[in-house]
């Protein structure tokens, strides 16, 4: 169980570093790339295809964004925190199906 804290704690102070630690990107932005909605093409273009398709981001997604006025810092930020953000939504919702599982397990055993 220990083991299994730790490992949360982990994952929480990563969130919380990409999420509000210092960065070039706003804390705004880095906010709605992780959660993934809110921001405007084609950065919103570019961070979706991040968390929801990343084989398909292109050099052009990049470029883009570069061109919208994004330096490759706040572009790096912000990819981190898409990804980031995917992989925290994943990780809970498969923590919340094995807790569902289990508690399932256990009500089954006591008939």
């Amino acid at each position: 169980m220990q083991d299994e804290d730790s490992k949360r704690a982990a994952q929480r102070a990563l969130v919380d570093r990409v999420r509000s630690g210092d960065g070039r990107a706003s804390a705004e932005q880095r906010a709605r790339a992780f959660d993934n909605e809110g921001l405007a093409p084609p950065l919103g273009t570019l961070i979706a295809k991040v968390a929801d398709a990343p084989a398909r981001v292109t050099e052009a997604d990049l470029a883009e964004a570069k061109a919208a006025g994004h330096t490759e810092d706040e572009l790096f930020e912000l990819v981190v925190c898409a990804a980031v953000g995917k992989s925290t939504r994943l990780y809970e919702a498969g923590l919340a199906a094995l807790a569902e599982a289990t508690a399932d397990g256990r009500s089954n055993r006591a008939t």
